[in-house]
């Protein structure tokens, strides 16, 4: 029987349509998905969980026990009844639920399921942390941001291969593309897969992770607070988006650096904040992780406001590590407390890090205060703290150990600054294909040139 055009082509638009929402839309169940660690309180002796189902579960539960080799363990479970809230996304009303399990013994293998009676999750692996100094390691990530199930996925993936015992990941901001937007969320959840659900993820919002109202002001993703359970300790206004933990002996400090350049009051509000958490930390280490830099990586992306209120309390309390991202370019390097552009071996100023983890990529800048470099490449850095010895590694997606060095911390605070950097593996300042291709053969010599001479002034320093 022969089809009529018109019903063809009604057909076709059909499929189009449902294939279309098959790869975009990740719709909830009655069964949880989205399941992703975080910590609240103390990670010596909580767990934070949160997940999603469809708006038909209304009461969820987690269930915990001490893990062991027997499938009996499971016979000393626990169950904590989930908070719940609702959620209207742009594809649909979902409800997330968070629960926290608490009076835990510290430095244990605990294995831990949620769920409902309409279903429930696999049983999942964590360790719960040491409630003193102690060695341990933790993955960071520069912007995920674009083609999150594509290409983010194999950066994520390869970390975890390469050091599955990390205790955590830190993420610097701009998870998703576009605020608000379930599908994006959906994507970064199916490319690190069963791994939320067993390492603690902490983040920090990029301006991607951010919107404008009806009313032109600038809000955070809806979907951030519901989907993390961050600790509440920062400023009431920027709750979950500006916290710190402990962990072994670190503290960790997550600053909102789209709320301080969007509003000078929240940018005086997080620096006063800022100087009472660093002033009373009782840790020998101080990690930072914020969104835009202090020192950019790209072209004509500075932010002098960050500069003028962050550094000096960084130099003044002895932060000892900045981890930052939004300039899709990966750079490394020291603080510029008098004009130096050259790392005391001995200095209480902190290392700055600016990493990508995703494909989008933008063209690095070459700047007097960067050591090591690398543009058009997809990163992930995995650091290791053991006593007085903070290590640091980045790795390219494909496994490529890219840059290295070690603090070593002194007796009267100071660091030791000892580049690990491989010598064998050249510096990357490819030009990203989108750039290239709207470039003149004339910029493309000068960026070239721009390259040469950044290797020259670090062949400098080296020799003095």
């Amino acid at each position: 029987m022969k089809i009529p055009f018109r019903l063809t082509i009604l057909f076709l638009f059909l499929f189009c349509q449902g294939a279309f929402a098959q790869k975009t839309i990740y719709p909830p169940s009655q069964i949880p998905d989205r399941i992703v660690l975080s910590w609240r309180e103390d990670p010596a002796t909580t767990q934070s969980v949160t997940w999603r189902t469809d708006a038909t579960v209304d009461t969820a539960f987690a269930e915990i026990a001490l893990a062991d080799a027997s499938p009996d363990f499971a016979l000393e479970r626990k169950q904590v009844q989930a908070r719940t809230q609702v959620l209207l996304t742009t594809d649909h009303t979902a409800h997330f639920h968070s629960a926290t399990f608490r009076q835990l013994v510290p430095n244990k293998l605990y294995a831990y399921r949620v769920g409902s009676e309409a279903g429930w999750s696999e049983w999942f692996h964590f360790t719960t942390a040491e409630q003193t100094a102690a060695p341990f390691s933790f993955a960071y990530f520069g912007d995920a941001q674009n083609s999150l199930k594509s290409f983010w996925s194999r950066t994520v993936r390869q970390a975890y291969s390469t050091m599955p015992d990390m205790d955590f990941m830190v993420h610097a901001g701009d998870l998703v593309n576009r605020a608000n937007r379930d599908e994006e969320w959906g994507e970064w959840f199916y490319a690190a897969g069963w791994i939320t659900g067993t390492k603690p993820q902490m983040a920090c919002p990029g301006n991607h992770e951010y919107v404008r109202s009806p009313e032109g002001e600038r809000v955070l993703d809806n979907h951030w607070r519901p989907t993390f359970t961050f600790p509440e300790n920062g400023p009431d206004d920027l709750r979950e988006s500006v916290y710190y933990f402990d962990y072994q002996g670190v503290r960790f400090i997550s600053l909102n650096t789209q709320a301080m350049l969007s509003y000078p009051a929240e940018l005086i509000m997080q620096k006063e904040w800022l100087e009472q958490i660093l002033s009373t930390n009782p840790h020998r280490w101080t990690i930072v992780f914020q969104h835009h830099p202090i020192y950019s990586t790209a072209q004509g992306r500075d932010n002098p406001e960050l500069e003028e209120h962050l550094q000096p309390l960084y130099e003044q309390y002895g932060v000892d590590l900045v981890l930052q991202g939004h300039d899709h370019t990966y750079g490394r390097g020291h603080n510029l407390a008098f004009g130096e552009s050259r790392k005391d071996p001995l200095d209480k100023g902190p290392i700055y890090v600016v990493s990508v983890s995703g494909p989008k990529m933008y063209n690095i800048n070459f700047a007097d205060w960067l050591t090591r470099i690398a543009s058009n490449t997809q990163l992930y850095q995995l650091v290791h703290l053991d006593g007085d010895q903070l290590r640091y590694e980045a790795y390219t997606a494909t496994g490529q150990l890219y840059d290295a060095f070690e603090l070593h911390k002194q007796a009267d605070g100071h660091n030791q600054f000892i580049d690990k950097a491989p010598k064998a593996v050249p510096e990357r300042a490819n030009i990203p294909a989108r750039y290239k291709n709207q470039m003149s053969e004339e910029q493309i010599e000068a960026y070239r040139l721009k390259f040469m001479e950044y290797m020259q002034k670090n062949r400098l320093r080296e020799k003095n």
